[in-house]
């Protein structure tokens, strides 16, 4: 149909489909030995994990209103960075004073009442999370807005590329005469083999007269930047045009390329995703108890305005 594929992707696991893709929202998924598109299955997990991504991002929203909740979720996001930085300058003070500042790095046993509690609640878990808050919620700042996305790159001292600009240095071979285009399977072959060790093989499918036929090989975990690799073929001979592995990369790309996965924790593997999930259910207890010392807060002041309001003469009313 419309569907027009602009990747395909192997698994180096014999059980694993074959992945295509059309852009970010478009996704096939074929037998490898037989090219038979298969039918996705009614996962009730992966549909709830679809939803919470789909409230995450943009409110579950579709079409235009997409953008106005995707403005929404980025100014709240900026906001939680505010915050988080504002709570960590908060803490300088107790920092010079151990006696204040090892109160509040462990649960206390005698914060009995609701607000004692809350209140060293708060404190614990802003102080374990407050690191890896900031880099979580600072990443994410990068996602909604250019100026953001364009200081990583000056921050790594480099200018930021356009946007829509092709970021690739390679160009274009000669066609050999009466050569012809060698077949992508064949070309696959040779990609697989450039490296012992792969995950995941991706061909960026190429235009018809495309000389050059790219690939990104993958010996991680798919969220392992640094483990991320491009090879690019000599599409009529196979020869290697330009092995690119992520460290040739310019600064800013690195860095661009560290923090989408940064954001998730993916980067450091099963401990950073562990970290980042913990980080981010100690900000969901951190609002719950700066929502109810708030709360407490706001009653005594109400009782203390009741009071001074009880204690004002009747001849001074009158």
């Amino acid at each position: 149909g419309e569907f027009e594929p602009t990747s395909f992707m192997y698994h180096n696991d014999a059980s694993s489909p074959a992945v295509v893709r059309a852009g970010r929202r478009e996704t096939r998924y074929l037998n490898p030995y037989t090219g038979d598109i298969i039918t996705p299955h009614e996962d009730a997990l992966s549909q709830f994990f679809g939803t919470m991504r789909g409230w995450h991002r943009w409110f579950n929203r579709t079409g235009d209103e997409r953008a106005t909740a995707r403005m929404i979720t980025g100014a709240s996001n900026l906001m939680f960075l505010f915050l988080v930085i504002s709570g960590v300058y908060l803490w300088l003070p107790a920092v010079y004073n151990w006696g204040t500042m090892r109160l509040r790095l462990w649960f206390h046993p005698n914060a009995k009442t609701g607000n004692a509690r809350d209140f060293n609640w708060h404190h614990v878990f802003g102080f374990w999370a407050a690191l890896p808050l900031v880099v979580i919620v600072a990443t994410a700042t990068v996602f909604y807005y250019p100026w953001a996305n364009n200081l990583v790159y000056r921050l790594a001292g480099e200018e930021p590329p356009q946007r829509g600009a092709s970021t690739s240095m390679v160009r274009e071979t000669a066609r050999p005469d009466g050569a012809d285009v060698m077949s992508l399977d064949s070309l696959f072959d040779i990609a697989a083999q450039h490296r012992e060790q792969w995950n995941t093989l991706t061909l960026t499918v190429p235009s018809p007269e495309a000389s050059v036929i790219s690939f990104a090989i993958d010996q991680g975990t798919g969220g392992e930047p640094q483990k991320r690799h491009n090879l690019h073929l000599n599409a009529y001979t196979g020869d290697v045009v330009e092995w690119a592995p992520f460290t040739s990369q310019t600064a800013g790309r690195q860095a661009r390329s560290w923090v989408r996965f940064l954001h998730t924790g993916e980067a450091f593997g099963l401990i950073g995703q562990t970290v980042a999930g913990i980080a981010s259910l100690a900000a969901v207890l951190m609002v719950w108890t700066g929502l109810s010392l708030a709360l407490y807060r706001f009653r005594r002041w109400l009782k203390r305005q009741n009071k001074s309001a009880s204690s004002v003469p009747l001849e001074e009313v009158v």
